[in-house]
């Protein structure tokens, strides 16, 4: 069944939210950094760190980073478990160039490699990873439960899997701050940056369309999932979700 999170779209064209996703980020690859850094006023950095510590370094030693973007994720969960080996795959070919110059920088061709693919039609076997971890993507996804069922199949039986979002902040003067900044500054400095400032809203639009908390939950047990969890980050700003299969 397709949610809310499906209408939001970054520009609203005739192309599906898939393409539209890719064509955005495609545009905004050389700045996606650094627009990370603003829409979270650099704590993105601290959110990811304890998205990784979730992974055991024993049990979790193949890792699928679904949305890897730039790399970030892949980079420092090789470097912080000693991961075997971590694949990273996402839409868009533009931000993958990105990452991949940042691997290779990094020294880690041989631990880490990066595939463009759609997270919702993964082209890896059943249960082929320990884990699964997604930062900041399942809401660009154009079919959410199809995405999680994906993610469901390629993880072995007692596989983790580990995603963070943003999330819809309940505590009234934290969220009209929040939104102000991310719904109205930041696409006003898109503007400036990007070649595409239309991306900066959509992520604002995405973000209030996206069903987190408890509501996100609800679809991770509908899918399949086990034990699921969610732990609120700095005020209810962003969240991690943890299952197992």
């Amino acid at each position: 069944m397709l949610g809310k999170e499906s209408v939001i779209k970054p520009y609203g064209e005739g192309e599906s939210k898939k393409e539209e996703v890719g064509r955005m980020f495609d545009a905004i690859a050389p700045t996606y950094d650094l627009l990370n850094r603003g829409t979270s006023l650099g704590v993105d950095t601290l959110w990811r760190r304890k998205m990784i510590a979730e992974l055991d370094p024993v049990a979790h030693r193949r890792i699928l980073d679904v949305a890897t973007g730039t790399a970030d994720v892949a980079i420092q969960t090789v470097r912080r478990t000693g991961a075997e080996h971590v694949t990273g795959i996402d839409l868009s070919e533009g931000m993958l160039s990105y990452g991949r110059t940042k691997v290779q920088q990094a020294g880690l061709q041989d631990r880490i490699l990066l595939e463009q693919g759609d997270s919702e039609n993964l082209p890896y076997a059943d249960g082929s990873f320990d884990a699964v971890t997604v930062a900041f993507g399942v809401r660009n996804f154009e079919n959410l439960e199809k995405g999680l069922a994906e993610m469901h199949r390629v993880l072995r039986p007692g596989g983790k899997l580990v995603i963070l979002e943003f999330s819809r902040i309940r505590y009234a003067p934290i969220r009209w701050g929040f939104n102000l900044y991310f719904g109205k500054i930041m696409p006003l400095i898109g503007r400036l940056q990007s070649k595409d400032p239309r991306a900066y809203a959509y992520l604002f639009e995405s973000v209030q369309a996206f069903p987190s908390g408890e509501d996100f939950l609800t679809i991770l047990n509908r899918v399949g999932y086990n034990n699921t969890e969610c732990q609120a980050l700095t005020f209810g700003i962003a969240s991690i979700y943890t299952a197992t299969r």
